[in-house]
């Protein structure tokens, strides 16, 4: 009977749908298969001529790690939920951008999630619980309730922009209510004496904060102050300087908006529909210093948060609790930068 040989020089031909695994690219870059891994994952240690060695095999056999079969070993999912809400500010894109970039270098992506009332949050975390993932940022409210079932869980949560008082949550946020007082006291000393105030949403902590800030310096001051109820949003601004013009009272000599997008409806409402020039005939402040507040037609006058800091902690701050649950809760607190512009 004649016998097949095969020669063992000869490479073995693949089936179609072979899928190549670690161990085919450390075979035939002729390194260990643990090194293969280290190669891809972020921050490992591993020589330069090995990397060049398992990427070259890599690109050879078309080979790219499976997340699903690498979190099946570490019970990680290397994912990370975001919880914004629907009124989100015009800085959360720019924030999300840096999260993006400072979690990408732990090997960690974002889920995103959004809500609007209250109630659609316990829609969201059953979602999320789904997804396994590894931590949480909510920029957001939680209740008390919420918060226990992460606990029970065991995923950790940082708050982003939102201060606690229970010492047991982890948070990071910018001192809304001394950045408020900052901007009064900047007005103040300019010579402004009648003050109309925007407030933010009534169920934002946030924006209460801001308004408590303002109203504590006013008040020190002996000012005299409206406040005209708001949503964060334009529309909401435009219809508070419609109602502020509108009044019987003396108008005002300065309008402290919740944020920088209210700031921008108050000008454009008092500019287009009143013919009022900023900041000769009204002053106008905002909070946050989005990149719009910037544009010539603004140029506001505001509080600018330290977005990347704030993003840097929190990512911090997170990976230091999925790495080790048994790591405290902390709080970090930033002070904002009052940027002087020409709408004041």
């Amino acid at each position: 009977m004649e016998k097949s040989s095969v020669n063992n020089n000869q490479k073995v031909a693949k089936p179609a749908n072979h899928r190549a695994t670690s161990y085919d690219v450390a075979r035939l870059a002729g390194v260990s298969q643990s090194a293969v891994s280290r190669c891809f994952k972020p921050g490992a240690s591993v020589s330069a001529k090995t990397r060049a060695k398992v990427m070259k095999a890599s690109d050879e056999l078309g080979y790219q790690p499976n997340a699903i079969a690498r979190g099946l070993i570490t019970r990680r999912s290397n994912i990370v939920a975001v919880i914004t809400t629907e009124f989100t500010n015009l800085n959360y894109p720019e924030m999300m951008s840096h999260l993006n970039a400072q979690l990408s270098e732990h090997g960690v992506h974002i889920l995103l999630f959004t809500v609007g009332a209250a109630s659609d949050m316990r829609v969201v975390l059953d979602q999320i619980w789904q997804y396994q993932v590894d931590g949480i940022i909510a920029a957001s409210q939680f209740s008390d309730d919420q918060i226990e079932q992460c606990r029970k869980r065991g995923i950790p949560l940082v708050f982003y922009n939102r201060v606690f008082s229970d010492s047991s949550i982890s948070s990071v946020g910018c001192d809304h209510f001394e950045g408020a007082k900052l901007l009064v006291d900047h007005l103040q000393k300019r010579g402004h004496k009648r003050f109309a105030v925007f407030s933010g949403p009534s169920d934002s902590a946030v924006a209460q904060e801001r308004l408590q800030g303002a109203m504590s310096q006013l008040k020190y001051a002996g000012a005299h102050y409206d406040v005209y109820q708001g949503d964060y949003t334009y529309d909401s601004a435009a219809a508070s300087t419609v109602a502020m013009m509108s009044s019987d009272r003396e108008l005002p000599h300065a309008v402290i908006c919740a944020n920088d997008i209210m700031a921008i409806g108050c000008i454009d409402t008092l500019r287009a529909k009143y013919g009022l020039r900023i900041p000769e005939d009204l002053s106008v402040v905002g909070f946050d210093g989005i990149a719009a507040s910037k544009w010539q037609a603004y140029d506001l006058t505001t509080i600018v948060q330290p977005l990347e800091r704030m993003v840097e902690a929190t990512v911090s701050m997170l990976m230091e609790r999925i790495e080790d649950s048994s790591v405290p809760a902390e709080k970090r607190q930033f002070g904002g930068k009052l940027k002087v512009g020409l709408s004041a």
